[in-house]
């Protein structure tokens, strides 16, 4: 509840002293039960946040502890990507199988998620929040000392399970400290955790795995963690906990069953055949085992999550874009990295200094989308970056094999500049539309679809990438072997086989373009979709608060 801040409990002493003045003449009756908020005992609980907006801008340190937690928490899932190639030489794996280290870490993550609400509700959400950090830096030292690809997933599925409460914590840590009317300059101070970390990871992780050893993307959290743990110490608010808060082990149990079933079917699918029995399966359960965790949620009395926050359309409005935007951001932010080293002949430090220009788009945009957003809403913004998402995403997949550079960092620089315009807009609308008690919900359930989404779009993008690439590959290499083709032209001893073995890197090559142009088109038209749902939210300047966001 909202009386669990100072600020709120502030509000609310404000609130008690203006009632005895319109009934004057029942002053002795209200007179005890003044004290009944408990304000006095409340304030020390939130001594920094005071109102944020005199004597400076008191939620600005927290706010900044929090945003590097997220930071950190969301940097592994993408700085991961350009040591793939790496990683899978060193552990004798396959593509497949290092594709379950990034899906590994993302489906853990969406799963623990939920029960970082109640976790933030039953502990405190400072305390939990400096756990968090301390195990995430842990298990990214057990990252770094992975033997073999077994256990890099083992490890990475424990380093998810901090990662994933980070986030929902820290957004709902937000809410409580920063004033309504500043939420959208916050939102894009905060933001920057949640989209410039997966942009400049490619060029961080580059440096690392190209000039020093990829052990360190991980080995780079500890001194982070230490800082950050540090920081939340002596700088973060305490916050109120509520005891006795038991945990819904069934919701739990069926929302874990379900996320992990869908994505396990769409990961294999292709291997096993999309019309295979463990296929069917694992679907059939997947979707029963979420319609299962609606049910219990509606029934039990304290609900993992309370799914009253599905009632307010511009809050379920925002998930449907977030899911939109998520989707193609992160399946983007996996295939460019491997078509630029291994079909462009890129390193690792190159493929991360031709993405960073995209991250230095998005640290310039997205402060000033929370800017905009606090001025007119969330309409413009998020409609006009979703346009341009769409656009330059339509572009990419225009994409050949020898696509040039400077083509591809323009496309993906604006690219950026639409992600960072709309992502901030839609997610503070969609959280500022929620009364202030469900708050909580709103954030785990938010971070639940960011998770959930990135890492079914990739295991669904995986999924179309293989077919897609399987036929381009069977087409061409039907075409040369024909008669008229190249196909059997290559001659005898070692010219030949060296012709022959080129010709087959060319039609990889040109059919894993083929198949990466495919699935742009797809996510070019499913991001234009999103366009009419931004043109739903809301238009207008906030309304000016100096607690917590209330529905309005």
């Amino acid at each position: 509840m909202s009386t669990d801040t100072g600020l709120d409990a502030r509000t609310a002493v404000v609130e008690d002293e203006r009632r005895p003045a319109t009934t004057a003449p029942a002053a002795a009756a209200p007179a005890p039960a003044r004290p009944a908020p408990a304000a006095p005992p409340a304030a020390p609980e939130r001594p920094a946040p005071s109102s944020g907006t005199t004597g400076g801008n008191p939620w600005i340190i927290p706010l900044l502890v929090l945003v590097a937690g997220m930071f950190m928490s969301v940097l592994d899932i993408s700085i991961v990507n350009v040591a793939i190639t790496t990683m899978q030489n060193d552990f004798g794996a396959t593509t497949d199988e290092m594709q379950w280290v990034s899906t590994a870490y993302s489906l853990a993550e969406g799963v623990v998620v939920p029960a970082s609400a109640w976790l933030g509700i039953r502990y405190g959400l400072g305390r939990v929040y400096t756990i968090a950090m301390i195990f995430f830096a842990i298990f990214s030292t057990l990252c770094g000392f992975a033997w073999d690809i077994n256990s890099i997933i083992a490890f990475r599925i424990l380093q998810a399970i901090p990662g994933g409460v980070i986030p929902v914590v820290a957004l709902a840590a937000l809410y409580k400290i920063v004033p309504k009317d500043k939420l959208g300059a916050a939102m894009g101070i905060y933001g920057l955790g949640i989209i410039f970390a997966p942009a400049i990871g490619p060029t961080l992780g580059g440096y690392l795995v190209e000039y020093v050893n990829w052990r360190l993307i991980f080995f780079i959290n500890v001194p982070i963690g230490v800082v950050g743990v540090l920081a939340a110490i002596f700088f973060l608010p305490t916050f109120s906990r509520t005891k006795g808060k038991k945990l819904d082990v069934p919701g739990f149990a069926a929302v874990a069953v379900g996320l992990f079933s869908l994505l396990l079917a769409l990961h294999e699918g292709p291997k096993w055949g999309w019309t295979s029995y463990p296929t069917l399966i694992l679907l059939t359960v997947g979707v029963l085992a979420l319609a299962l965790f609606v049910v219990i949620e509606l029934e039990v009395d304290e609900p993992l999550l309370d799914l009253r926050v599905f009632t307010h359309w511009p809050f379920t409005n925002s998930l449907l874009l977030i899911a939109i935007i998520s989707m193609g951001l992160f399946g983007v932010l996996f295939y460019i990295p491997v078509f630029l080293q291994q079909y462009q002949g890129l390193g690792a430090f190159e493929t991360g200094l031709l993405l960073l220009p995209q991250a230095l788009v998005m640290a310039f945009v997205m402060p000033a989308a929370g800017f905009i957003y606090d001025k007119i809403g969330a309409r413009v913004p998020a409609a006009l970056g979703l346009a341009i998402v769409a656009w330059t995403t339509w572009e990419l997949a225009g994409m050949t094999i020898d696509v040039s550079h400077g083509h591809l960092e323009l496309l993906l620089a604006a690219r950026a500049a639409g992600i960072g315009l709309a992502m901030m807009p839609i997610m503070t609308g969609g959280l500022g539309s929620l009364p202030s008690f469900l708050s909580e919900n709103g954030s785990a359930v938010n971070t639940l679809v960011q998770r959930a989404s990135s890492a079914i779009g990739l295991a669904a993008m995986t999924a179309m990438m293989t077919i897609q690439q399987a036929q381009a590959s069977a087409d061409r290499t039907g075409l040369a072997s024909m008669p008229d083709g190249s196909g059997g032209a290559g001659g005898s001893g070692a010219g030949g086989m060296m012709m022959e073995y080129q010709m087959y890197s060319r039609l990889q090559s040109l059919s894993f373009v083929t198949a990466m142009n495919d699935l742009l088109y797809v996510t070019a038209i499913l991001t234009a979709l999103g366009v009419p749902l931004a043109l739903m939210l809301r238009h207008g300047k906030p309304a000016p608060s100096d607690g917590p966001a209330m529905a309005h």
